[in-house]
């Protein structure tokens, strides 16, 4: 999950440096520091315990299989990758755009993004024991969730949806 969240937080730099929009630029903030504390917690529990952020030894998201929360990116259907991941070629697109046509591509990415990192969220909140690493997951859910809502509201305000 750290990985996908320094996506998230590259992703946010694009586009808080692409825009002028005040809401846009809030939103990137908030996502920025949110995703960048997160993911130095869980690095820092990855220092603690003596574990790689990648695991050389298992394909990526096989942590998932089993949980009910996932939605088949795992290596047990052949597509580990992370869910909601840009490709290079959309960082590139995004990284091309301006104004209110950055803005859309930044939400629809972030939109697929944030629905990939509920999956994950929710799997560990499934997979868990209690304590500080599942508190974090549901907060995770809550968070993104709410991030969700608003950025299908920003994107109707631009007369558009999210990428089915």
């Amino acid at each position: 999950m750290t990985v996908h969240h320094k996506l998230g937080v590259v992703l946010t730099f694009i586009v808080r440096d692409r825009t002028r929009n005040e809401e846009i630029r809030r939103l990137a903030y908030d996502i920025i520091n949110t995703q960048a504390n997160q993911r130095g917690m869980m690095l820092g529990w990855l220092d603690q315990w003596g574990l790689s952020p990648v695991a050389a030894d298992r394909e990526p998201m096989a942590w998932m299989a089993g949980s009910g929360a996932h939605d088949g990116h795992t290596a047990s259907t052949g597509d580990a990758r992370m869910p909601g991941m840009a490709t290079p070629a959309q960082l590139e697109k995004l990284g091309e755009l301006n104004g209110e046509a950055a803005e859309i591509e930044y939400l629809r990415l972030m939109t697929a993004h944030h629905k990939g990192g509920v999956d994950m969220a929710e799997a560990c909140v499934d997979l868990c024991s209690p304590g500080a690493q599942r508190q974090l997951a549901d907060g995770m859910v809550t968070g993104q969730q709410s991030e969700l809502e608003l950025m299908a509201d920003l994107l109707k305000e631009r007369g558009t949806a999210p990428r089915p």
